[in-house]
């Protein structure tokens, strides 16, 4: 599969800021593109680039009306993140809830430590 019909998924779609942000406006209402791009700092061209890679995604969909393309969110891939983090809360929460319970701390659950948590003293 060549590397233009090659189709991202979510997590992709949303690993670059100027695209979360995109997201964000879109919650809010529908948005032409002209009104997207005047968000940024950035061309028309490189926004719809990013459009192109969210509806890749299906992230977002846009409809031509008039001259202009229309685009709105579709949250529901979003959920795909959403179990995939919430693996790592419920740990979280498990461990503080046996803890709460016994009074123990050290009692051989592992938590699941994040990077940053790992380098604090």
């Amino acid at each position: 599969m060549s590397a233009a019909a090659q189709k991202h998924d979510v997590f992709q779609a949303i690993a670059d800021p100027t695209r979360r942000e995109v997201l964000k406006l879109l919650s809010e209402k529908e948005l032409p593109i002209s009104e997207i791009t005047s968000h940024f700092s950035i061309s028309r061209t490189a926004i719809a680039k990013h459009l192109k890679i969210l509806s890749e995604a299906e992230l977002v969909s846009g409809r031509k009306e008039g001259r202009e393309k229309i685009y709105r969110l579709h949250p529901e891939p979003l959920s795909e993140l959403k179990q995939f983090y919430d693996q790592f809360w419920n740990n979280r929460l498990s461990v503080l809830k046996h803890i709460v319970e016994t009074g123990r701390e050290n009692s051989g659950l592992k938590v699941i430590q994040s990077e940053t948590e790992k380098k604090e003293p």
